[in-house]
């Protein structure tokens, strides 16, 4: 890692960290104070979230396009305003559709500020060379949870729920919004990685489409997991105790896999990488299965490590095949797929388990494995070197 990359990796890993602890970790500990306060049900707060995550989806394409253009800079830089005003409105919410437009803005600024965005401002800046700033943000903005939640916890306990709203839409104004503006350089006029954007043609070949229904089947896997863990670990035989502290190892565990990504693994192809991460969900369903509810840590574990560098495949893997070339506008059509099926893989897998206890892993393991062998249908390099 260069001296010159290691300032632009330390400010997206910060703006990344605050953008997932203050839109994707929110309701994990807001929705129920909120639903309260409004006098709805919680439903209506994650139904509105996931209708965040498709509208996120959906915009792919279109930031990406724009990022191939103008470059991360401006993308990133508006995402900021857009998440403080989202965080505003819903901090300022007195009734169910000033809170579900409240989402619906948040939905927006994800969309142009999560990792997608922050993979495409990258090799737009580094083009081929951009899989190490890659792995580097994610190994920061992996402790979005562990930072996040505690800090949403406590100003819950403190300050209230629509407080801590306004503090982390204060907290992009004030740090996100200049890191990206003074940290993300400009993108030079007028060359070819430009003019191809203004005009991309991405036919959705038989690689696009492997692609996308891997990572559409490995989301849906870790939306899934993100909201059911301890249920499910419970229904296996786990006690409450053993079920949270499972839950406690994913984020140490998907950080431990990005450092070893980044170690010993970078000389890797990315979709042998990719391969070997798809297997470490149904392996440790498979330990879970043979030993029971006290293996739980270690399901933990192999899926977290396994979600850790799916994370960094999604930006490392679609770059080493197709190479830099409308690489934002690429990326944002092969996870729209996968932002819609982690939104509804919560409810999905919510009514799966009322009929199916812990038996609902074999369906993840089964999605994991689809991801896996569709990884296998595609070669090395099947585009890049054309």
């Amino acid at each position: 890692m260069s001296q010159r990359q290691l300032p632009i990796i330390l400010a997206l890993g910060t703006t990344q960290t605050l953008a997932w602890a203050s839109s994707y970790y929110l309701p994990a500990i807001l929705a129920d104070p909120i639903a309260r306060d409004l006098g709805v049900s919680s439903n209506w707060i994650f139904g509105a979230f996931s209708a965040s995550l498709v509208i996120s989806g959906l915009l792919g394409p279109w930031i990406g396009r724009r990022i191939d253009v103008v470059g991360g800079r401006q993308v990133l830089s508006m995402s900021n305003v857009t998440l403080a005003a989202g965080l505003v409105l819903l901090g300022c919410s007195y009734s169910i559709w000033v809170l579900v437009a409240a989402w619906l803005l948040l939905g927006i600024g994800m969309g142009a500020g999560l990792y997608d965005a922050a993979f495409a401002a990258l090799s737009r800046i580094y083009g081929q060379s951009a899989r190490r700033s890659i792995t580097g943000i994610t190994l920061l903005a992996g402790f979005a949870s562990t930072i996040g939640w505690p800090l949403t916890a406590w100003g819950l306990e403190t300050i209230g729920w629509r407080n801590t709203c306004l503090a982390w839409a204060a907290a992009h104004v004030l740090i996100g919004l200049p890191l990206n503006l003074f940290f993300l350089p400009r993108v030079k006029d007028g060359s070819s990685t430009e003019v191809a954007a203004l005009k991309p043609h991405i036919p959705l070949d038989r690689t696009m489409i492997l692609l996308a229904f891997a990572f559409a089947s490995a989301w849906a896997v870790t939306g899934a997991m993100a909201a059911h863990l301890p249920r499910i670990l419970e229904a296996a035989g786990a006690t409450s105790v053993q079920a949270v502290s499972a839950g406690a190892l994913i984020g140490p565990a998907q950080v431990a896999a990005r450092i070893v990504e980044a170690n010993f693994l970078s000389k890797l192809h990315p979709l042998v990488t990719t391969r070997l991460a798809c297997l470490t969900h149904p392996v440790g369903v498979g330990i879970l299965a043979v030993v029971g509810g006290s293996a739980s840590g270690v399901f933990a574990v192999f899926h977290g490590a396994g979600n850790g560098i799916l994370t960094i495949a999604r930006g490392t893997l679609p770059l080493a095949i197709f190479g830099a070339e409308n690489y934002g506008y690429r990326l944002g059509i092969l996870g729209a797929p996968a932002r819609i099926s982690q939104a509804m893989a919560p409810l999905a897998f919510s009514l799966l388990i009322d009929q199916l206890g812990s038996r609902v892993l074999i369906v993840s393991s089964a999605l994991s494995l689809l991801a896996f062998a569709a990884l296998c249908l595609l070669r090395k390099g099947a585009h890049a070197a054309e």
